[in-house]
């Protein structure tokens, strides 16, 4: 995230959150009279303005008529069912504990009952959700989670780790068969960096920060973790360990498992961690490993020693327009395993994202007007470039002035060979800043019924082409047998490159205007498309998650024998399962 970003952040008077929506009550899309749609507040660099351009976008890329009266009203008064209370489990938690630590009222329980999939936020916005937990916990110290896991496990209670409640795996839906009480237990008040190793690069940080106060806080110190997910704002360092995440900046600083050196794991049975951190050790079977994207089945992270970086000196954007996909991909190909020169970040967007994105700019009149035409005159014109055919990479260097210019040059100079044409540093930091502002959008569509999700896969270089072009047909495919009105929208973008692939980040949405139960076309459609992917050589996910969206194909992924043996260590760890929201293998 930007450093002035973070300033803006840091400066805001109220960061309360939506309960169910995502991000902030500040920030919301709002439809205007004449057709035109903006951004409240003042957090991103798309805020205050009106858009003229998206809606007649949305109609011609769906097929469909918007009319902003037509706005689905979400429930005001949300259906949950009453806490289901264990007396006695309740009665120690107010013997041991502070009354501000628990609370079971109905707002507070619904809004740690589930996570932001589609499916998830329509059952609470517009429908039901079957289960809601019981009690919510807010654990302020190690000493509180050590205290707490006995106490469920004593008196037969269900408990859930609940970070910045971001996840879209469903991994926070409860288990309709569990007849426990069920916990919710708030890490967020573990949020402090304990200490800062500026001579080895080190922190001891509390697993419920978030990645924004994480980045304030190791600024101030002169520091950075350089891990940046799209949920920076909202999600936690415990959840990005649980879900064995991966931030933007993967090439430069790398991803969770690169950048955190020892995790504590509260259990039933103990403590569970690597005695002392090391730059890397062989000391045989490591069972730290174990614990990234353990997804709450084994316990709770309070605590992680991360690597940190001294703060670059330059932070650089950047952006290269190209004729096609198929050339941002030979260019990415190229600039990964030959050039020697990869910047902190670089992504390349498919040509629905790129014109999605021109949608989103204001109205320009006078000399910009002008400029912009003449830009767009000698890109079509001069360059032949087809504008539904092109597409855009956005770039951030970081480093010293030496290591950046080095980078930039070459990476140019590269991107000339497969008919690249630079398109500046406005255009590549705010693509990027995108990232943080449209995620407000999925919030707006739903109540126009328009429905969409996303996912993302890990595909090796070659299966690239194929696995995009069968997950598109097979889209068309679902949208045909499910009777949909309207068109499909999908678009892509490649987020990470690695050595022998790449991660392919897909969004789809589509309009389910008279469709009784839209959450479940939505959930069938996406594991349509999962077993999509999967047959075409993508992985299971690259960064999302099992949860239990994708629990049906952790048998194409693990062997059997590799599936007991998890089932195993997790009977052994917690054989009561006192964490017993069946993630992953552990539906059963």
């Amino acid at each position: 995230m930007a450093e002035n970003q973070l300033d803006q952040v840091e400066q805001q008077a109220d960061n309360t959150r939506w309960p169910h929506k995502w991000g902030f009550a500040d920030t919301h899309f709002v439809a205007h009279a004449d057709r035109s749609v903006s951004l409240t507040g003042q957090r991103y660099n798309i805020c205050g303005y009106k858009m003229p351009y998206f809606v007649p976008y949305l109609e011609d890329i769906l097929g469909i008529t918007f009319n902003p009266d037509e706005e689905k009203a979400e429930i005001q008064d949300k259906p949950i069912t009453p806490p289901q209370r264990n007396e006695a489990f309740c009665q120690s938690i107010e013997q041991h504990f502070k009354a501000h630590q628990y609370r079971f009222d109905n707002q507070e329980r619904l809004s740690h009952s589930h996570g932001q999939t589609t499916e998830e936020l329509y059952k609470v916005l517009y429908s039901r959700l079957e289960r809601a937990v019981d009690m919510v916990f807010y654990c302020e110290s190690e000493a509180d989670v050590q205290a707490l896991i006995p106490l469920a496990a004593k008196h037969k209670v269900c408990l859930v780790p609940y970070g910045g409640g971001t996840n879209v795996s469903r991994a926070l839906e409860l288990p309709q068969q569990e007849e426990r009480m069920i916990v919710a237990v708030d890490t967020r008040r573990m949020n402090q960096i304990e200490w800062i190793d500026t001579e080895n690069f080190r922190a001891c940080v509390q697993a419920g920060i978030t990645g924004t106060d994480l980045e304030i806080a190791l600024n101030k110190a002169g520091f950075t973790s350089g891990h940046e997910p799209d949920s920076i704002e909202l999600s936690t360092l415990g959840g990005w360990i649980a879900t064995n995440a991966s931030g933007m900046k993967k090439n430069r600083y790398g991803n969770i498992e690169q950048i955190v050196e020892k995790i504590e794991i509260i259990t039933p049975t103990g403590k569970l961690e690597q005695i002392a951190p090391t730059p890397r050790s062989s000391m045989g079977i490591q069972p730290q490993n174990l614990l990234f994207g353990n997804e709450g089945n084994l316990g709770i992270i309070t605590k992680a020693i991360i690597r940190i970086h001294r703060k670059p000196t330059i932070q650089k954007y950047g952006s290269i327009v190209f004729p096609s996909f198929d050339k941002g991909v030979e260019f990415l190909y190229e600039l990964k395993n030959h050039s020697g020169s990869l910047p902190a970040s670089i992504r390349l967007v498919d040509n629905a994202q790129f014109r999605f994105g021109q949608t989103l700019k204001p109205r320009l009149t006078g000399f910009q007007a002008w400029l912009e035409a003449l830009k767009k005159f000698y890109l079509l014109k001069i360059r032949g470039f087809h504008p539904k055919q092109l597409v855009a990479v956005t770039i951030v260097f970081e480093g010293s002035s030496q290591e950046t210019a080095y980078q930039e040059a070459n990476l140019y100079a590269l991107a000339k060979q497969y008919r690249g044409m630079p398109a500046g540093a406005t255009n590549g930091q705010r693509g990027y800043m995108l990232t943080y502002a449209i995620a407000y959008l999925g919030n707006f569509m739903a109540a126009f019924n328009v429905t969409g999700e996303t996912f993302e896969t890990t595909v090796p270089w070659s299966n690239i082409k194929q696995v995009c072009s069968s997950v598109e047909s097979e889209l068309q495919r679902q949208h045909q047998q499910f009777g949909l009105s309207g068109r499909v929208f999908l678009s892509y973008r490649i987020s990470q490159l690695y050595h022998t692939g790449v991660c392919v980040y897909f969004t789809f949405a589509i309009c389910t205007k008279g469709v009784s139960h839209p959450d479940v076309v939505l959930s069938k459609i996406e594991q349509a498309l999962r077993k999509t992917i999967m047959e075409n050589g993508g992985s299971i996910s690259h960064h999302h998650g099992i949860g239990k969206i994708r629990q049906d194909f952790m048998k194409d992924t693990l062997s059997e024998t590799s599936i007991q043996l998890l089932k195993k260590l997790k009977k052994d760890i917690d054989p009561d399962n006192v964490f017993g929201i069946r993630n992953s293998v552990f539906s059963d």
